[in-house]
């Protein structure tokens, strides 16, 4: 074993021994006064050691979120000064990196507003500045979809210790949900003082702490050991999903990816692959394709997806395609489809004045041996508001 490697290992020890300490007691003030010459000695990557141990010991994501701040908080100063590697402006990570400058911009055009507001609340015009702002601050929520759908496909195909993105998804979740319920409350008219004050104190404190973790932690780690070629890649799987603010000033577009356009015999007809491909992508509904190894092998790309896609996630387990909160519905449908206890499972939410139906199917050969699982989404107000019969055509 390396001295590099042993000194890492001493490293992580005490990171667990103070982490324990903060989880037991909340406290970490003894560990502070007694390692005084322990903490400058850090460097970034070990957090992403740390926090892939606490994850695989089992300790719940919320206790991990709160942990992750009162950690960082006794390290920031190792951490912030450490040398990271830059990324090249217009690289995937410097678009990423300009789109999080862009968003504090955002923040400190909020924070007058809304001390003026919280002020005097009855003001109509403050109001609706207020919220003309956080709907400006919504739009950066694609950031933590392109990260979620891009970058952590990657991470989890070249790292082992891959499991802080964990924590990290499920602060984006509440960083949306944050933003979603102040713009209700605006566009409602009717303010919970203390809830809302609370959830806007938590949006600027949970986005500034992601944009420091992604900055000094995750982008170096990442520049480190990801290959300048797959990250130009991620580029353009950005651009289909959308940047929030800023994008890239060039991206090579000519990338095709090549296609057999033989005949496949389908039982019920002859198609080629692109038939297959253009029936798929005109259905009114996100289809995504999970194998019998819970891998996600297809989606198609309809021309409104309701669920963001990209080929980034071709080969990822389908677990960590879901937020930690809710991965255990997954996991539990995917395994009652695997034992044959069911077949189907079905859910509908509303989500931006939409009413969407999300199903999933087991798919199943001839003799019943279970091949993966099928979800389908679709938005169904239309349907779900049709009345009586239409036999005539008003076109």
């Amino acid at each position: 074993m390396s001295e590099f490697t042993k000194t890492k290992e001493k490293r992580l020890v005490k990171l667990q021994e103070v982490s324990k300490l903060l989880l037991e007691t909340g406290n970490a003030h003894s560990f502070v006064v007694n390692n005084q010459d322990f903490i400058p000695t850090v460097i970034p990557g070990d957090f992403i050691a740390l926090f892939d141990i606490l994850v695989k010991d089992g300790y719940a994501v919320e206790d991990l979120k709160k942990l992750a701040s009162k950690v960082l908080n006794i390290f920031h100063i190792p951490i912030e000064t450490y040398q990271r590697i830059e990324p090249p402006a217009d690289s995937f990570l410097g678009v990423l990196e300009q789109n999080n400058r862009e968003m504090v911009l955002v923040l400190d055009e909020i924070r007058p507003v809304f001390k003026a507001f919280a002020k005097d609340p009855a003001n109509d015009v403050l109001q609706t500045k207020l919220h003309n702002k956080f709907r400006q601050l919504e739009v950066f929520v694609k950031h933590y979809t392109i990260k979620e759908n891009v970058l952590f496909p990657a991470i989890e195909k070249a790292w082992p210790d891959y499991r802080c993105l964990q924590i990290m998804w499920s602060i984006h979740d509440d960083i949306r949900a944050n933003i979603k319920f102040v713009i209700n409350q605006l566009e409602s008219g009717s303010i919970e003082t203390r809830a809302f004050n609370r959830c806007v104190g938590d949006i600027f404190f949970n986005m500034m702490a992601i944009k420091f973790r992604e900055e000094y932690i995750l982008f170096p780690a990442i520049l480190a050991t990801i290959n300048k070629e797959e990250l130009e890649s991620m580029n353009r799987l950005g651009l289909e999903i959308g940047y929030p603010y800023i994008e890239p000033r060039s991206i090579n577009q000519e990338e095709q990816v090549s296609e057999s356009y033989g005949f496949i015999n389908l039982g019920t007809g002859i198609l080629n692959a692109e038939q297959i491909k253009l029936i798929f992508n005109h259905l009114p509904v996100d289809i995504t394709y999970v194998d019998e190894h819970d891998k996600v092998q297809y989606f198609s790309t309809p021309p409104k997806r309701i669920f963001p896609r990209t080929v980034a996630i071709i080969g990822r387990e389908v677990k960590n395609c879901h937020p930690p909160e809710s991965v255990h519905v997954v996991e539990k449908i995917v395994e009652s489809f695997k034992s044959g206890e069911k077949d189907q499972a079905s859910f509908w939410i509303k989500m931006k004045g939409d009413f969407i139906l999300i199903q999933y199917f087991a798919v199943r050969d001839k003799a019943g041996n279970y091949k993966g699982v099928i979800e389908v989404s679709q938005e169904i107000s239309d349907i779900k508001a049709l009345e009586g019969e239409k036999r005539l055509l008003d076109w």
